[in-house]
C-alpha cells in the first residue's frame, strides 16, 4: 500500500445532525465555524509551551497550521487531529539551552536540532509501523490500556487550569462561570449552536468578565491595547537549527511520549467514532514527524496531536477531517497576523481555564468510554489493577529520570499500563 493515496481523500458528505464521521462534513459555513472553535481551543497551549521555552509564539501557530495540513496530507484526510506545540519538549528544551525562563532564548538554535533529529526519529517509528502493520498494538494495548491512558491524558492535564490560571478567589470564580456557561449552551440549546458550545460559552463568558471587570472594577480588565497596536499583517521571527550531540541525546528520547500521546488519541478517535482508524496510525506517526521537523527547521516547538481538539469533538460529536483543514488555514492568518494572535491572547486567562476544564474533563470521559463500550471486566483482578495503578501515575505526574531525560506523567502512565497488563497476563497464563 502507497503511503499517500490521494484517493482517500474525505468525501465530502453534507450533513445535518447527529455524529459526523471523518469522511463526512458540514456545509462550509458551519464547518468554517467549527474550525474557529478548534483554533481556540488549541490556541492556549500551543501559545503557551512557546513561550515556557522561549521560542517566538507566532512561529508556533504558523508551524501547527503547517504541521496540521502536513498531517492532513500524508494520513488521507482519514485522521481527525490538530497539531499543536507539545508540552514534552519544555523541559529537556530548557535544560539542554540552560534557559532563564524570560524573554527570548538565546540557544534556540542548539533547541531546534534536537527538535529536528526527534522528528526524524518519529518518522521512522511511523515507518516501521506503516509497513509491519498494527497487530501488535491490539496485544499491547486491549481497551483497558487504551482506556486508562486516554483518560489519563485528560487527568493529567487537569492541574493547568486549576493551579496555573487563576491568580485569586474572583478569578476562580470566574473560571467556574465560564464552564457552566458552557455546560448551559451544551444542555440547553440545540442544533448548530449546541455544536459550538465551546465557542459560544467562552464568548458569553468573555462578555460577562468584561461587565464584571472594566464595567464595575471587580478584578483585572481585558486590556485591548495590544490587539489596537498590533499589525495586520507581518512576519514572525524564523530562526536556524543548530545541531549538537548533547542537545539531541536530551530531546530525541521525547519521541517515547510523542509516539505515546499520539497512540492514545487516536484510540480515543476510534472509540468516540467506532470507526477503527488503527490503520492509519503508521502513517499518523510519520505525519507527526514530518511536521516536526518542519516546524524545528523554522523555530518552532516540536509538534503533537492536541488533546484540547479531541476534547472537542467528544463534545460536538463532529470528526470531519475538513473541520481541520480550515483550522489549520486559520492558524496560518494567525501566524502571519499579530493583530489576530492579539485578539486571540485579549481573552481573560480565567476564561480559559474554564473552557480546559471542561475540555480536558471531556477527554477524561472519553476514556471511560472506551471501557464501556469494550465491556471491560473490572470483576478481573488484573484490569483493576492496571486501571488503578495507570490513572495515578498519569494524575499524579509519576516521573522516572534516566540520566538527564525524565519520563514523566502520560509517558510513565501509559508505558507502565502496557508493561503491567503484559507482565500481569503472562503471570495469570503460567
Amino acid at each position: 500500500m502507497a503511503l499517500l493515496q490521494w484517493n482517500e481523500r474525505p468525501a465530502q458528505v453534507l450533513q445535518g445532525g447527529g455524529v459526523i464521521g471523518p469522511d463526512e462534513r458540514l456545509p462550509w459555513a458551519q464547518t468554517g465555524l467549527m474550525g474557529i472553535q478548534h483554533v481556540i481551543a488549541m490556541f492556549g497551549a500551543t501559545v503557551l509551551a512557546p513561550i515556557l521555552m522561549g521560542f517566538d509564539p507566532n512561529v508556533a501557530v504558523l508551524m501547527s497550521g503547517i504541521g496540521t495540513l502536513i498531517f492532513f496530507l500524508i494520513t488521507g484526510g482519514k485522521v481527525p487531529s490538530y497539531l499543536g506545540s507539545s508540552f514534552a519538549f519544555i523541559g529537556v528544551v530548557i535544560a539542554a539551552t540552560a534557559y532563564a525562563g524570560k524573554g527570548p532564548n538565546a540557544n534556540i538554535g542548539v533547541a531546534l536540532g534536537g527538535i529536528i533529529a526527534c522528528g526524524l526519529v518519529y518518522t521512522l517509528v511511523g515507518v516501521v509501523v506503516h509497513l509491519v502493520g498494527t497487530g501488535w498494538i491490539e496485544r499491547f494495548m486491549p481497551p483497558v490500556v487504551t482506556g486508562a491512558v486516554v483518560a489519563v491524558i485528560g487527568l493529567n492535564l487537569a492541574g493547568i487550569p486549576i493551579k496555573n490560571m487563576a491568580a485569586n478567589n474572583f478569578e476562580a470564580w470566574m473560571q467556574a462561570l465560564t464552564f457552566v456557561c458552557v455546560a448551559l449552551v451544551a444542555v440547553f440549546t440545540s442544533g448548530m449552536l449546541q455544536r459550538l458550545l465551546i465557542l459560544v460559552g467562552l464568548i458569553i463568558a468573555s462578555l460577562l468578565y468584561a461587565l464584571l471587570t472594566n464595567g464595575m472594577g471587580l478584578g483585572k480588565p481585558i486590556d485591548v491595547s495590544g490587539i489596537a497596536n498590533a499589525a495586520w499583517f507581518g512576519l514572525p521571527q524564523f530562526h536556524a537549527p543548530v545541531f549538537e550531540a548533547n542537545a539531541l541525546l536530551l530531546i530525541v528520547p521525547v519521541v517515547i511520549i510523542l509516539v505515546a500521546e499520539n497512540l492514545g488519541h487516536i484510540k480515543a478517535v476510534t472509540a468516540m467514532t467506532g470507526k477503527n482508524i488503527d490503520q492509519y496510525m503508521g502513517r499518523a506517526f510519520i505525519g507527526d514527524g514530518i511536521a516536526t521537523m518542519v516546524s524545528g527547521a523554522g523555530g518552532g516547538t516540536g509538534v503533537t496531536t492536541y488533546a484540547e481538539n479531541i476534547g472537542v469533538m467528544a463534545a460536538t460529536r463532529i470528526y470531519s477531517t475538513a473541520v481541520f483543514l480550515v483550522a489549520a488555514l486559520l492558524a496560518l492568518l494567525l501566524g502571519f497576523s499579530p493583530k489576530f494572535g492579539a485578539l486571540i491572547q485579549a481573552i481573560p486567562l480565567p476564561v480559559m481555564g474554564g473552557v480546559s476544564i471542561v475540555v480536558f474533563g471531556l477527554i477524561a470521559v472519553a476514556g471511560a468510554r472506551i471501557w464501556v463500550d469494550n465491556r471491560v471486566n473490572f470483576a478481573d483482578t488484573k484490569n483493576l489493577v492496571v486501571a488503578a495503578i495507570t490513572l495515578i501515575l498519569g494524575t499524579g505526574e509519576f516521573t522516572l529520570k534516566f540520566g538527564d531525560f525524565a519520563l514523566g506523567g502520560i509517558g510513565t502512565a501509559t508505558f507502565g499500563a502496557i508493561i503491567l497488563h503484559w507482565v500481569l497476563s503472562r503471570g495469570k497464563t503460567a
